[in-house]
């Protein structure tokens, strides 16, 4: 009768590498599946925060819109209203590459009336009133460093200049939408109050 050989040790090596490969398979692919984790939390965190960047404003009302009506008629040919930076946004390009301004009328609506956007420090609102043509909507920044960027201080005014074809009478319902190249459109509905004087100024709240 023959003898019985002993095969533990090469069982035991061949146990040794099936173990091993598993466990280089297993890693790999642990590796794989937290990376595509991470990234896909990442992207999300992005999504999220782009999407919040989005659905909020830039720019908020700062304050009351005024307007100015005709020399001669009732009408509102002027309005002019503060904005400023909205809380935690970062500096905000009001170049005229970057920003519309369209309004909403009861019987006309006039898309992309921006033209243009300077630092200045006028304080007669009738001179800077003068300097927008008809038609026409210009930002005007106070306390600002001469470029067209509204930064964090900073405080801008936006005049628009109706033309004689395009002026709220009383009662009038009239929309002015501002939108930026970051962030929700700023939207300001007022109405026109009734017995407005010629030649006098408005508050529309």
């Amino acid at each position: 009768m023959r003898p019985l050989r002993s095969r533990k040790g090469i069982v035991g090596i061949e146990a040794a590498i099936v173990l091993i490969a598993f466990v280089v398979i297993a890693a790999a692919l642990s590796y794989v599946v937290i990376n595509m984790g991470f990234f896909a939390t990442q992207k999300t965190k992005e999504t999220i925060n782009e999407g919040i960047e989005e659905s909020t404003s830039a720019l908020q009302l700062d304050g009351t819109v005024m307007a100015k009506t005709n020399d001669t008629s009732a009408v509102i040919q002027y309005i002019v209203f503060p904005v400023k930076l909205s809380v935690g946004k970062a500096a905000l390009d009001l170049g005229t590459n970057t920003t519309v301004v369209s309004i909403y009328l009861p019987d006309a609506t006039l898309l992309d009336i921006y033209e243009n956007c300077s630092s200045t420090a006028e304080k007669d609102v009738e001179t800077l009133m003068t300097g927008v043509a008809s038609d026409t909507a210009r930002f005007f920044i106070y306390n600002g460093d001469g470029d067209t960027s509204l930064e964090y201080r900073e405080k801008a005014f936006l005049v628009v200049h109706l033309g004689d074809d395009h002026r709220p009478a009383d009662y009038d319902i009239l929309k002015i939408e501002v939108k930026t190249g970051v962030g929700a459109t700023l939207t300001v509905v007022r109405t026109a109050p009734g017995g407005m004087n010629a030649d006098s100024y408005v508050d529309l709240g």
